[in-house]
């Protein structure tokens, strides 16, 4: 009950304290006269109070309504003698202390005996009534019971008891003593202390302690939180301005790049422009050196035939002088052979057999002199003389020959090249998709045509390949020719690996057209070098049978494996500029099959009569009432064909024939064994490895990953590992 009426007390004379404070910042006269008495107050002993600014604020209201209100300290008639507070804790009211807006007129002052809160008239003052009015009960207080407003003169002695409580330890008894003597009167202080049984409480002064610790940490984690809240704050401001910056300085950015973008396009335009109109001028020059077609008519159709330039003239002249040389040299042989020396008994005899015709014809020949061994030999000398340099003419100018055979065939190409880029309907250097710019055309196909083209966004060159649906053809034409490019594009996005092409991007340009865009390589392709060069060297040769070999292990070591069914020189790409460059490309998938193999490690063949005749096994061509079986062999088949036809300038079966007449003929059917000519001279291991490629049978054909695994692709062995494994081998 005591600890309950100590808290009570102590909260009361807190906001007091409070609220005096207040009071002496607007009250300046008012300060002055109470300094002496708030010096008295026990402050110290309840500074801890100043937490109680986070009550709640209804009830820090009534309170502050509580103590800021005027009431009388005179003594009520009514009340108990025990309620009156003590005259040293009321503040003596002085004129001087006054606030200037009583500066008004002077009320009279309450007459002895008059009650506080009535006026004369007998009507209650609001101003003078007490704050009791306002928590009546329905049950009458005690009469020993104070006041709760005049509470306040009572906390002297209050803070003395906290004050020993809080200084020393108390034992129960001398608290009991406590309690007891706050219910008596003393000789120096005529209060007299009344604790309402609603004015306790089970708080102790420990329990205080702590609940003001945790409000203090409380307050002290809030002003921390806050702090960090203003710093967080802070920071988002900071980073909103650091993004308006970057933001400003990305759209500067983005504006300079449109700025190179629509520079590097205009260069590059420019450049294209200018490198067709240099091809087109060479090509014109090179019309009237090396030749052109002209159109022939044949019947009711016109047929274009190659007419030869002025240079093949001129070789063809040259090489017809050089013919009539030789022949003229070979009669002065022959005269020569009749003037040697030695064969006097034969020449007797023919001159013999003369006399007696010209004795009967009446008419004598000339004989022929004959000459000394020395001017036999000048002469002779002489003859072997102009015989070899009419063979060095000769050498020189079937080099010419060919220099000038190469030079046609590629001003053919470029012809057809021109032709077909004129002819194109994306000849004016369009931008697809919004980042592929065309420059020049570098082939066509049956339905495709294949543009050389420069990623603006990647900025690199690029291989676009454009396909394009036939207006006439039927739906399911086109839906067949669709289902195969989508199967392409399925096919070689998944592809990675440094002898496959890569591709990058398939879109739409129209209903009947799309493009595929691809890894650019910068040089000609297989078949094109085999047509300027005719043979490669055997050891150029097994370098790109060996890059392609590891493209087809790659193809069959993924899952699912991948047959590419269409390997041929066309399809090998050239990495480079120059005639060799050594580093080769698979491109191509068009005709691929995803390998699904069935419990023979076969699968069926849908697209039978589609590739090149030349590059395909005999199992392609059978013809029964199932469809033909293939497997990854039938690549290993096509590479056996190709090295062959590097190393030899031809094919191994049906050279001279077209996919009709090989078709018509079974030559591929009857290709059971392949045979190789005497010259140029190859290794036996070179000719070994085509014989295991050109296996007739597809069960003796190596497989793919055999045929990784020979030999003969693998690093020569050291000699001394062979002598040291064999030392008696040099002696035998």
């Amino acid at each position: 009950m005591a600890e309950a009426v100590r808290s009570t007390d102590q909260s009361c004379v807190g906001f007091q304290l409070q609220l005096d404070r207040s009071n002496s910042k607007s009250h300046d006269m008012d300060r002055s006269s109470n300094s002496s008495m708030e010096a008295k107050e026990p402050e110290a002993s309840f500074s801890h109070f100043s937490g109680l600014e986070a009550l709640n604020p209804q009830k820090r209201e009534l309170l502050e309504a509580r103590f800021s209100a005027p009431r009388p300290f005179n003594q009520d008639s009514q009340s108990n003698a025990s309620s009156v507070g003590s005259e040293k804790d009321i503040d003596p009211a002085t004129p001087g202390s006054r606030s200037d807006k009583y500066g008004g007129r002077k009320r009279k002052a309450p007459v002895e005996g008059d009650s506080p809160g009535v006026s004369k008239s007998g009507r209650p003052d609001p101003q003078n009534v007490k704050i009791t009015e306002f928590f009546k009960q329905s049950d009458m207080p005690h009469p020993r019971t104070r006041s709760p407003q005049n509470l306040l003169p009572s906390f002297n002695s209050l803070c003395k008891i906290e004050s020993n409580m809080s200084g020393s330890q108390m034992s129960v008894g001398q608290l009991n003593n406590q309690n007891s003597a706050m219910h008596t009167f003393k000789e120096d202080d005529i209060e007299c202390i009344s604790v309402h049984e609603a004015c306790q409480t089970t708080l102790t002064s420990s329990t205080i302690k702590e609940m003001e610790e945790q409000l203090s940490s409380g307050v002290h984690s809030s002003q921390k939180k806050d702090s960090t809240i203003e710093e967080l704050k802070a920071g988002i401001e900071d980073y909103k301005q650091q993004y308006e910056k970057q933001k400003l300085l990305n759209t500067k950015m983005e504006a300079s790049l449109k700025k190179c973008m629509t520079v590097n396009k205009e260069l590059l335009v420019s450049a294209s422009i200018k490198e067709k109109k240099e091809v087109r001028h060479r090509c014109r020059k090179n019309k009237f050196r090396l030749g052109q077609f002209i159109p022939m008519r044949q019947g009711a159709h016109y047929n274009e035939s190659w007419k030869d330039g002025h240079a093949f003239k001129e070789l063809n002249e040259q090489q017809e002088k050089l013919n009539q040389q030789k022949e003229e040299l070979e009669k002065q042989k022959k005269l020569l052979l009749k003037k040697k020396p030695g064969n006097s008994a034969s020449k007797e005899k023919k001159s013999s057999k003369i006399a007696t015709a010209n004795d009967s014809d009446s008419f004598q020949r000339p004989v022929s002199p004959i000459l000394s061994p020395s001017e036999y030999y000048e002469r002779e000398e002489i003859l072997k003389l102009r015989a070899a340099a009419l063979k060095k003419e000769e050498s020189d100018l079937q080099l010419e020959m060919d220099k000038l055979d190469k030079q046609r065939n590629l001003h053919i190409r470029e012809t057809k090249r021109i032709h077909n880029e004129d002819e194109s309907r994306f000849n004016n250097n369009p931008q697809l998709n919004g980042r592929y710019l065309l420059l020049n055309l570098l082939g066509k196909g049956g339905f495709s045509e294949v543009y050389k083209g420069y990623d603006l966004f990647e900025h690199q060159y690029v291989a676009c390949k454009i396909h394009q649906l036939v207006k006439e053809w039927k739906e399911e034409k086109k839906k067949n020719y669709i289902k195969h490019s989508v199967r392409e594009y399925n096919i070689h996005k998944t592809l990675n690996h440094p002898r496959i092409v890569r591709l990058f991007d398939v879109f739409e340009i129209d209903n009947d057209t799309f493009c595929t865009v691809m890894e650019y390589c910068d040089g000609q392709d297989l078949d094109f070098l085999l047509k300027q060069h005719k043979i490669v060297p055997e050891r150029e040769a097994k370098s790109i049978i060996m890059q392609m070999v590891s493209a087809l292990k790659y193809l069959n070591e993924i899952k699912p494996p991948v047959i590419h069914y269409d390997l041929k020189p066309g399809n090998i790409l050239l990495v480079g500029k120059g005639a060799l460059s050594g580093e080769v490309k698979v491109t191509d998938f068009g005709l691929s099959k995803i390998f699904e193999s069935d419990e023979d490690g076969s699968m069926e063949l849908t697209s039978q009569g589609a590739g090149t005749y030349w590059y395909l096994p005999p199992e392609c061509f059978e013809i029964g009432k199932q469809p033909p079986k293939i497997s990854s062999k039938v690549d290993v088949w096509s590479v056996g064909v190709i090295f062959y036809q590097m190393l030899f300038g031809k094919r191994p079966f049906g050279h001279d024939q077209t996919q009709a007449s090989i078709l018509e003929n079974r030559t591929i059917l009857r290709a059971k064994e392949v045979e190789f000519p005497n010259k140029p001279a190859i290794s036996n291991e070179a000719k070994n490895f085509i014989r295991k490629c050109l296996c007739y049978r597809k069960e003796d054909r190596v497989d793919v990953l055999s045929l990784s695994e020979d030999g003969y692709l693998k690093p020569p062995s050291k000699k001394s590992s062979s002598t040291s494994q064999n030392p008696q081998s040099s002696y035998t």
